[in-house]
């Protein structure tokens, strides 16, 4: 008689956790799977895929407004939230099945409800006790939200998918990745759209150049953005919802979505009582082998607070699953990995930013260039795309890519391949160009920028 009911349990059903729990399950693991909410995670119920799913519906608006400078008379576009949202509804639940099938077909088992620990060996789903050799901690993130008079006004990104309609004035507070992709959805939808940013630049994180270019490509479009703003408070007004800047400006909105990130989701799993060591802000601290300090659990994806993104969640799975049903120990490597922000435009980049590059002691040579996309040589619209290359000057190895502009994603999606290669400026140099297009400047740009260590730009 096996001594554990399972060989291996997950918490968390989504991108990570499915991954682990499938390919363990193929291998011939006993597998057990924990969630208590929709199967697909963040991922697929409240993140990137229905996500991008109103990113591509907000984007009609410019489609159509661009048209008729290319002979087309369109008449006055209208939308309809609710179709939006049932249609995405629909797709999304299309998805749930798909994760069901994934976990089920090679063998593994489902366990509904919510987990918590109650030893080294033993997880508890709403009551029922399995036990299992190995646990694996796969629970994602959740919205943090700041702790203000009046937040409970506020909505999370979490909400957003469900709102019974669309807001006429949204008000966000954040300036990451999911406030500049929601201030773009809204806008582009048809609301007025003001976003709050306590920094100086958009994409805390991200090249300065490119944050800077996007914070003046929105404003183009018609947000209403205010850098170096902190929020105070929310309070409301009838109908209305102020709120109110520590330097006393006041917004009014009809929705505040808070946008300020997102913490490792690890309340209330047992975790600490069985010894599992957390870091601050909650994240399960593990190894590179994603072992936590207590041998048998494990954790992938957001709650390592490691990159919080669902490749690398993968990643991390797979790696996982190799090391120790496989046969062969693996690890990931986080350098080159590239990431998108579905804004309006989107940016994309992948490598050192400026920033990281100097820090860290690269002597440069930095290219950057900006362009008006071909589209809107006859659209009228006045748009600019921003291309940058960070480049070792010592050998001429591509360091980073950073862009803002149209399939921005995209060009950097393939050209992550080529600087995880090891690509260098010259052999860019020698490639020829694919025209016209707006990633031929990647291999055109022939002057760089003056040599002068970056300043941080604002727009405000």
């Amino acid at each position: 008689m096996a001594p554990y009911d399972f060989d291996l349990i997950t918490i968390g059903a989504g991108s990570g956790g499915v991954r682990a729990s499938r390919m363990a399950a193929a291998a011939g693991v006993r597998v057990a799977v924990a969630e208590a909410g929709a199967l697909g995670g963040t991922c697929v119920n409240r993140g990137c895929i229905p996500k991008k799913l109103m990113v591509y519906a907000s984007e009609f608006a410019s489609t159509f407004a661009d048209a008729s400078g290319y002979g087309w008379t369109v008449g006055t576009p209208t939308f309809d939230w609710a179709r939006l949202i049932a249609a995405k509804d629909r797709e999304i639940e299309r998805l749930n099945g798909v994760y069901r099938d994934l976990l089920e077909r090679p063998g593994a088992t489902i366990l509904s409800g919510r987990a918590r620990l109650a030893d080294r060996h033993v997880v508890e789903v709403d009551g029922a006790v399995h036990s299992a050799e190995r646990i694996l901690i796969a629970t994602g993130g959740r919205p943090e939200v700041p702790d203000v008079p009046g937040i409970e006004h506020a909505v999370t990104s979490d909400a957003v998918f469900h709102l019974q309609s669309l807001p006429e004035r949204v008000v966000i507070v954040g300036g990451g990745y999911i406030g500049v992709e929601f201030a773009g959805v809204f806008h582009g939808l048809g609301a007025d759209v003001t976003l709050l940013h306590h920094g100086p630049l958009l994409l805390h994180g991200f090249d300065h150049d490119l944050a800077a270019t996007l914070g003046d490509e929105m404003r183009k479009r018609g947000v209403d953005l205010h850098l170096n703003t902190t929020l105070g408070r929310i309070a409301r007004d009838h109908d209305r919802l102020l709120v109110t800047a520590r330097d006393g400006s006041t917004f009014e909105g009809d929705l505040v979505l808070c946008a300020t990130g997102r913490v490792p989701n690890t309340a209330g799993l047992g975790l600490e009582a069985v010894g599992v060591e957390l870091d601050e802000r909650g994240a399960v601290v593990v190894d590179a082998a994603s072992e936590s300090s207590v041998p048998g659990i494990y954790a992938v994806g957001d709650c390592t607070d490691r990159e919080a993104l669902t490749p690398v969640a993968i990643a991390e799975a797979m790696a996982l699953v190799d090391t120790l049903y496989n046969n062969h120990p693996s690890t990931v490597d986080y350098a080159h990995v590239p990431t998108a922000v579905f804004g309006q435009p989107p940016a994309a980049a992948v490598g050192l930013t400026e920033e990281e590059a100097r820090a860290r002691g690269h002597e440069l040579t930095v290219y950057r260039t900006s362009v008006r996309p071909l589209l809107h040589a006859l659209s009228g619209r006045d748009e600019h795309a921003m291309l940058k290359l960070v480049v070792d000057r010592s050998d001429g190895r591509v360091l980073g890519l950073h862009m803002v502009g149209p399939d921005a994603p995209e060009i950097v999606q393939a050209m992550a391949v080529a600087i995880r290669a090891g690509i260098t400026k010259d052999q860019l140099d020698a490639t020829m160009a694919l025209h016209p297009t707006l990633a031929e400047e990647l291999v055109t740009m022939r002057a760089p920028v003056p040599d002068a260590a970056p300043e941080v730009r604002a727009s405000d």
